[in-house]
């Protein structure tokens, strides 16, 4: 029997032990538990609060204090209309806009027209002690200038009217410019900057040109038509740019014609003329370079050059002629225009001549 108590005393020592150990176990548990839940409960304060304390800083940022007495006085009490208001329901119905292809014109054309006025006026009484004469000049340009561009076609053309007179006291009137001028040019492009051209231009004058005298009357020179010139080229063209042009008209075919025999031919010559005819043909190669373009604000520059050397002829018949005119803007209206001209034409009178003119006056381009 003692060893049967023996046995049990031990086995009840053992199970005590063991649930000692359990509970123990679970005791540690649930005190882990706990903390863990009272950390999670502390954070969640510190949350709460500081969210708290953020939104009361803002509401006390954005709260602005505001006078309601003020505010009562702009207040308007809409009255409402007696008469009864039908309201009726808004309908929309859908309706289909035809959508039809935008009527776009393309225009190959371009136009510039220039036209210009000068007037140069002064008076002196009779008893002026200085001297003088009294004078009135009058000048007017018009140049209008076309332009057909569709590749590889172009078509250009240019006439420009150059007419001025003066009349000074005492004296006749007397021109102090004049020309007519007409060029046309049609050109197929062959590569990047060259062209196929050919060009047909017209040159003469308004009025009668006179040669004055000291001691005689004026002497006839000059007159519409007479002399008048009309060439044709046919050659390749560089155009590098919008500004310059360079026409080599290696087959070119010009005609020099007097219409009228009341001109002085022993000063004239005839213009190179047979004074038993009125035309004459030659055939030459023609350079003609162009240049225009803004070369400063408000400050335009043309200059024309042609060069014609007739074929089987010295190489003093070769004839130069230069054309430049340099025009300042003033304003949308008055401009400065400086011209001038150099000949060399062996036909017409030994050695360069010359002219220059300085004009202030009004000026309109277009566009």
């Amino acid at each position: 029997m003692s060893k049967k108590a023996f046995y049990l005393l031990t086995l009840f020592l053992v199970l005590t032990a063991f649930s000692a150990h359990a509970q123990l176990r679970d005791s540690l548990r649930r005190a882990d538990s706990i903390r863990r839940a009272l950390v999670i409960r502390y954070a969640d304060s510190l949350q709460r609060a500081d969210s708290l304390r953020r939104m009361d800083s803002l509401s006390r940022l954005d709260t602005v204090k505001l006078d309601t007495v003020i505010l009562n006085k702009y207040r308007r009490d809409v009255r409402r209309s007696p008469l009864p208001v039908i309201v009726r329901p808004i309908v929309v119905d859908p309706n289909l806009v035809p959508v039809s292809m935008l009527d776009y014109k393309v225009t190959y054309w371009r136009k510039w027209i220039t036209m210009g006025f000068n007037l140069n006026q002064s008076a002196f009484s009779h008893n002026w002690a200085n001297g003088g004469i009294s004078s009135l000049a009058l000048g007017g340009n018009f140049d209008y200038k076309t332009e057909y561009n569709k590749a590889p076609f172009n078509y250009t053309g240019e006439l420009l009217l150059l007419y001025g007179k003066t009349s000074n006291e005492g004296h006749i009137n007397r021109k102090t410019t004049d020309r007519i001028f007409f060029d046309n040019k049609v050109a197929t492009q062959l590569s990047k900057n060259w062209y196929f051209f050919g060009s047909v231009s017209i040159e003469s004058q308004f009025d009668k040109g006179y040669q004055y005298s000291d001691n005689g009357p004026p002497i006839l020179i000059s007159r519409f038509m007479a002399p008048g010139y009309i060439t044709e080229s046919v050659g390749v063209e560089y155009k590098p740019n919008k500004a310059f042009d360079l026409r080599i008209g290696t087959g070119t075919a010009r005609q020099t014609l007097v219409l009228y025999n009341d001109l002085d031919r022993s000063i004239t010559g005839n213009y190179g003329v047979d004074t038993t005819k009125r035309i004459r043909n030659e055939l030459a190669f023609q350079l003609v370079a162009l240049y225009d373009k803004d070369i400063m604000t408000n400050v335009h520059l043309n200059t024309r050059y042609a060069m014609l050397v007739p074929y089987g002829r010295s190489l003093m018949n070769i004839d130069h002629r230069l054309d430049v005119v340099l025009s300042a803007k003033v304003n949308k209206l008055v401009a400065v225009t400086i011209t001038g001209t150099a000949l060399y034409d062996k036909d017409s009178r030994a050695g360069i001549q010359g002219t220059e003119a300085l004009a202030l006056g009004v000026i309109y381009r277009f566009p």
